[in-house]
């Protein structure tokens, strides 16, 4: 196959995949601040906060798409392309988790119940952890793809099965959470939305698992 030689001088795409797994945990920590004032009374930013993370998504998009669109098909890469964007898939769906989880808050204009608030609390704490650990997973990854030192190798393991742990935590507290949704919570369309909820919630945790998951995949060719 015919390589050109400006493909060797092509400026990294993991560049661009750190910025997008940066603006991945900006829109975490909104996250995090819209529940948390959305819980047992009317949250009187959530509107602006939903706007900030509609902002930060459409840049994530842009980067996303950036790196989609500018990837020459000779470029020479540490990777396998497909597992490169199927990462890159899963990181921007840990976005789409948030933005739908936001939308699904704003049904409830005056706030999640209140007696839900320490488990709901607890949930959002195990989805956005392992979001946080993302732009970290990326910068050890750039590092190893450059070096192949089995130390970063080493910590890039322990990172994955960090963000598997706080994933099965998330899992083990949504089902908690739906068993006490069911039990309290005695309209049967309140308990619908609460449900859907929580599942938008536990999704991110999942999101954010599966791009490790695919990482790990990388690190192991």
């Amino acid at each position: 196959m015919r390589l050109l030689i400006s493909s060797l001088f092509y400026r990294s795409p993991f560049e661009d995949l750190q910025k997008h797994a940066d603006k991945v945990k900006e829109c975490a920590h909104l996250f995090r601040e819209a529940v948390i004032c959305n819980v047992g009374q009317e949250c009187k930013r959530f509107d602006l906060i939903t706007e900030e993370v509609a902002h930060l998504e459409s840049e994530a998009d842009d980067i996303k798409r950036n790196i989609r669109n500018h990837l020459p098909r000779g470029i020479l890469m540490p990777v396998d392309k497909f597992q490169f964007f199927q990462y890159l898939r899963e990181q921007d769906k840990v976005l789409d988790e948030v933005e739908e989880a936001l939308f699904w808050l704003s049904f409830r204009p005056k706030g999640i119940p209140s007696e839900l608030a320490v488990e709901i609390h607890h949930l959002v704490e195990a989805v956005t952890q392992p979001i946080e650990k993302l732009p970290e997973l990326v910068t050890l990854a750039t590092d190893y793809f450059k070096s192949r030192s089995e130390e970063q190798r080493k910590k890039m393991k322990s990172l994955i099965r960090d963000i598997r742990q706080h994933e099965r935590e998330a899992d083990h507290l949504e089902r908690e959470l739906k068993l006490k949704i069911f039990a309290d919570i005695k309209d049967a369309l309140v308990v619908y939305h609460l449900v859907r909820l929580v599942e938008h919630i536990g999704d991110i945790a999942d999101h954010a698992q599966n791009a490790s998951d695919r990482m790990r995949a990388m690190i192991a060719t």
